[in-house]
């Protein structure tokens, strides 16, 4: 056995540990992105970044483990709606909200990898709880914690859900006239009821 392959089967340098970890997780979201949780396997990952199941396993743990990772990445985007809140007034952050989240799922670039995320986690439960653990822990709660309200916990998760069931209908069911419609029709016909949720009485 060559020293390159010892290298590939098992650990690999310090120096090629960052290369071969994001090599993993491009794999992986790719993998997850045309086969849907279910279908893809870490033998699947591995053998489209070019290293052994074990080295996937060292990285990343778990089947489970390894979407989570590659599911945070690909939601990092949808993140910005936490700095949103902090931008102005809470007057009007229904609008900004929406507005940010719309606007992800308008760019083709950042609506695949949310596609996946969705279609995931409909279909999975261990794909949903991923995306529960996500979005409550780094999104919704962040957020309630700028509401001066007593059920902002609550009012987060309720704009939240008009969001996510306005896109769903729109990028993932596509029932029309919702799915054709002009998306600036969309913003301003959601963002007054994402802002009520926020901080109507």
């Amino acid at each position: 056995m060559t020293d390159a392959t010892a290298r590939r089967r098992g650990r690999p340098r310090r120096t090629e540990s960052a290369d071969t970890r994001d090599r993993i997780l491009n794999a992986a979201r790719e993998e997850f992105s045309e086969r849907g949780y279910e279908k893809t396997s870490v033998r699947a990952i591995a053998k489209a970044a070019g290293v052994d199941s074990a080295l996937v396993h060292h990285y990343y743990g778990t089947k489970e483990q390894v979407f989570e990772a590659a599911v945070e990445v690909a939601f990092a985007p949808a993140l910005k709606v936490r700095d949103v809140v902090l931008e102005g007034p809470l007057d009007d952050v229904g609008e900004r909200m929406t507005r940010v989240i719309f606007g992800l799922w308008e760019n083709p670039v950042t609506r695949a990898p949310l596609l996946a995320i969705v279609r995931s986690a409909v279909n999975t439960e261990a794909a949903a709880a991923v995306f529960r653990r996500l979005v409550s822990a780094q999104l919704m709660r962040r957020i309630a914690g700028e509401l001066d309200a007593p059920d902002a916990e609550l009012r987060a998760e309720l704009a939240a859900a008009q969001l996510v069931g306005v896109a769903m209908m729109r990028y993932v069911i596509k029932i029309e006239p919702v799915a054709s419609v002009d998306v600036e029709q969309i913003i301003t016909r959601v963002a007054p009821v994402v802002q009520g949720h926020l901080t109507n009485p």
